[in-house]
Order: C-alpha cells, then structure tokens, then sequence
C-alpha cells in the first residue's frame, strides 16, 4: 500500500505521522423546511458529538493543527468541500487508483471520504457543513482495494503492509484504520509494517467491528498489541448493540452511532458502526499530539485511556475498555508517564508466538489455504426503504424549496378558503334573523 516511515529526532516524537465498520447504514430521510435557521444547517445540527462529548470545548485549547493524520481506507476525495485543502499526501497501494490516493476504488469505494470528513473535515462555512472532530489537522490517504474482485494485481493484507509503511515514512503521527480482517490472527508482513509504526512513534487506532453484521468478535488489526481499538457507544452511551463489538483488546468507546458524514460526490449521510467511531478518537489523538508534541505514542495513549469513562465497568472492560472518551479531560487532566505502550507489545507478542517460520499448511486435498481478505467491516442490518442522502443544494433548490412554497401557497389557499366559508356563514346568519 505505502512505505515506511523515519526516525523521530532526539527524545520528541516525529511529526513525520481503516476502517473497521463501514455502516452507511441508514438513516431515515430527512425533511428541511423552506426556511431553515441562518446560524446552522441541518448537517450541522446533526453533529451531536461534537458538543455532548466536549469536543467543541476542547478547540479551544487544541484543534489538531500540525498532526498529520494517514487514513488507510478505499481512498479520500480531496476535492470536496469539506477537505478541500486537508489531504497534504496520498498514494494509491491498490494499483487501481490514482497515484495520490484520491480515487474511491474497491468496494464500498466511499467509505474512505466519509471516514475522512469525520476527522478533519473543514465544514462548508460558519456553521454549515460537516466539520471534523481535528479541524485543523492534515490528513494523507493511502488507498486499498477492499472485495476479491477489486482487480488488484495485490493481495488486501499486501496493500495494508505497504500503507502502513507509507504512511510512516510519509510522517504520519497517527494512522486511522476503519477496517477488519475478521479474523484474530494477521499475516507476519503486518508484524513488520505495525512494528515499523510502533518503532517510529506512530499511534495506531483500529475500529473493533460491528456485531449487528456477525463481527461478534473483534478481529486484526484491532486485536495487535499497542493498537488503539475502538468500541461504539449509542445516543445514550450505552455500548451498542449492533454498530459494535466486544473483546478484551478494546481500549476506549465512543459515538458509533447516528454519525454524518461526506461522500465522495459531496452528499451527505449518516451511518453507524465502529468504522465512524474510530476517526472521532484518531482525531482526538491528534488534537493531544497538538497540544502535547512533546509526548511519545505511549504517553498519549495512556492520556487518552486513563482520561476515558469506565462507565461504572471494572477497566478495562470487553464493552468500553478503559472507558468512552473524554477529550477535554484528556487534554486538561493530570496523567501519569509511563515507560511503554499501556495497550501492549508487539515485539514482545512476536517473540512469544513466531519463534519459529513454520510451513505454511495447505488443505486436506493439497490445495493451497482459501486466503483471508480484509474488508471493511460490514454494515449492520439496514432497512431497504432507508434513505442515506441528507438535503442537498440541488435538492434543496429543486425540490425541497419548491414543494415548501408550494406547501406553503396551499396552505394559505386552505386558510383563506376557510375564511371566505365562515364569513359567507355568517352573513347568511345575520340576513336569517
């Protein structure tokens, strides 16, 4: 997918720098009246995150600016209103889509873009469109080929080894995986590539899956030691029934339902699923980055794990982990340093379990082992009568203000109408007696 990343320089981390539960699961339509409020539009409104969880409290310390942030995903869209400007770096390990990763590509090829907007989306002007949880983070896309019949020449574990690379010798501070292979285990050519990122201070957040799609277990990359992995809270922030999972490598919960976000033709959606959760903690690692450049990878997973709700649960726990995020509390609280990944070693992990290369195993009938592809994690149950688009400017300007007006003049017709009947009444009383 992509190479490998530098050294930090003395005692600093570098500021060189997918998708686990896609859920454009949806929503029910939504209906905007002919006149909508001058301060915010619908999108915004929608934004619920931002204010019940502190985010827009915490901007006013830290707005991510400086952390560079790689999305491993289908590809992102830079050229949509809200991250136009925000992609500073790309390449494309599919090779199917562009050279600078920009290109949707694979299946559920929009999934990158939503993820994307989620993080460090810019929004469309003062209170509209879809503003990111790091609004002033920049963001580097490596573009994956998700699905068997993608067309790849590159098996999807070979595309992700490479992205992980990229994306640390491209300076990645933080690396956004809203993805699953579905399986505990993972291929030794990830040992290298995560290894690489740990080795160069690189935080890596992985989402866990979604139980509503039969992702009843969290599978890799959410399972690898010193991986930052997301469970998902409802509106109530209570663990969600269908837009997550449980394990007991789940390090922090946050909103995994009801979120919007951008798609790659700049329409709107709301989805659900760890696949959403996971950038609104990728970039609340990067808002800690900001405000903190002098921690390692370590110290800020501990900040943002020891500053976490545990929702009354013994931490960690297999719904929450350490508990759902806090991000004023993360960038405000006082936290203890620690001397290593408080999520766990790799390094210490391949010691233990690839002492030795054993032979590959083939099948009873001598053919090769049926290769494991990672994908986007998949969706939960989703009602066919469900409408993903929110309101769009040709929508809006071509049918929902039209059939407001017309709404509008029947109802004043209806109104007047009536008028004209009581009056007549009336009348015809008054000439009665």
């Amino acid at each position: 997918m992509t190479r490998p990343l530098t050294a930090r320089t003395a005692g600093r981390r570098r500021r060189t720098a997918w998708r686990a539960g896609l859920t454009v699961v949806l929503a029910a339509a939504l209906a905007v009246t002919g006149t909508s409020p001058a301060n915010a539009d619908t999108v915004r409104d929608l934004q619920y995150w931002l204010a019940d969880y502190g985010y827009t409290q915490a901007w006013t310390m830290s707005r991510g600016e400086g952390v560079k942030v790689a999305i491993i995903d289908t590809g992102v869209n830079g050229d949509i209103a809200e991250l136009r400007g925000v992609v500073v770096g790309g390449t494309d390990a599919s090779a199917i889509g562009s050279p600078d990763g920009q290109t949707p590509v694979g299946e559920e090829s929009e999934h990158g873009t939503m993820v994307a907007s989620l993080l460090a989306g810019r929004g469309t002007g003062e209170g509209n469109g879809v503003i990111g949880v790091a609004p002033e983070a920049d963001l580097l896309t490596a573009s994956v080929a998700f699905g068997q019949d993608s067309g790849s020449p590159y098996t999807n574990d070979e595309q992700i080894a490479e992205a992980v690379r990229w994306a640390v010798d491209n300076g990645a501070d933080v690396i956004n995986m809203s993805l699953t292979r579905n399986t505990r285990d993972w291929p030794e050519s990830w040992d290298d590539a995560f290894l690489y990122a740990f080795e160069n201070d690189v935080v890596v957040v992985a989402a866990a899956g979604n139980r509503g799609s039969g992702t009843s277990e969290v599978g890799a990359p959410a399972t690898i030691p010193g991986v930052l992995t997301v469970a998902g809270v409802d509106r109530d922030q209570n663990a969600s029934f269908d837009a997550s999972s449980q394990g007991i490598t789940i390090a922090v919960a946050a909103p995994s339902e009801d979120l919007v976000g951008v798609l790659p033709d700049g329409g709107y959606v709301q989805w659900s699923g760890t696949s959403a959760a996971a950038p609104l903690v990728s970039g609340l690692v990067a808002l800690v980055r900001a405000e903190y450049p002098e921690l390692d990878a370590a110290n800020v997973i501990n900040r943002v794990i020891r500053t976490a709700d545990p929702k009354g649960e013994e931490a960690p726990s297999p719904l929450y982990g350490y508990g759902i995020i806090d991000p004023v509390a993360a960038l405000t609280a006082e936290v203890a340093a620690v001397e290593a990944n408080p999520l766990g070693s790799l390094e210490d992990w391949i010691r233990v379990h690839r002492r030795a290369d054993l032979p590959e195993e083939d099948t009873a009938d001598g053919q090769d082992a049926e290769e494991i592809v990672p994908i986007a994690d998949p969706p939960p149950p989703r009602s066919e009568s469900a409408k993903t688009l929110l309101p769009t400017p040709w929508t809006l300007a071509y049918i929902t203000v039209p059939l407001s007006l017309v709404a509008g003049f029947g109802t004043l017709a209806a109104l007047l109408g009536i008028g004209a009947t009581r009056h007549i009444r009336r009348t015809e009383r008054i000439r009665a007696q």
